[in-house]
């Protein structure tokens, strides 16, 4: 029986986890497709709205294809509340589903992630701050945005 659930439902859930993939990065480019300040500048009005509904929506239904159902006890924090969010460890496969049900914060994130063909344009429109491993004053520069970003009165998302 297990061999049967998996022949079939393998392919399945892989054929569906791709095109939630593709239909985000398509969601992902038309966001900040001719974005001013090209990651500088907060995304704002239907932009934004853009990233927090249907990315949301994309992460939590691929993340159900694979067979995950998440409950969420408690509500998130607003953005006044708590500009920056802590999640540990935060280097695994299930970030995403906190990016999700958080309503897809700006992340930290390595500064080579962003290059990664589909995965980057993703990442992208999440407005990460990204860390260079090679370079001396990447971790201070973090900081320092992070810093910024949490003082900006709501004009950034939340951090996580």
């Amino acid at each position: 029986q297990f061999v049967l659930q998996g022949i079939i439902l393998l392919p399945l859930r892989a054929i569906c986890i791709t095109f939630i993939l593709l239909l985000a990065w398509l969601v992902a480019s038309i966001a900040t497709f001719c974005q001013p300040g090209r990651g500088f500048l907060p995304l704002e009005g239907w932009r934004r709205r853009m990233i927090q509904t249907t990315l949301s929506g994309l992460t939590r239904t691929a993340y159900f294809v694979m067979g995950f159902q998440v409950k969420v006890k408690g509500k998130v924090a607003s953005l006044p509340e708590a500009p920056i969010f802590v999640a540990a460890p935060h280097s695994s496969f299930f970030d995403a589903i906190i990016c999700a049900l958080t309503g897809m914060p700006s992340i930290v994130s390595r500064a080579e992630n962003l290059s990664t063909p589909v995965f980057g344009t993703i990442l992208s429109s999440l407005q990460p701050v990204a860390v260079s491993r090679q370079d001396p004053d990447s971790r201070k520069n973090t900081v320092a945005e992070i810093t910024r970003r949490a003082l900006s009165r709501g004009q950034w998302p939340q951090v996580i």
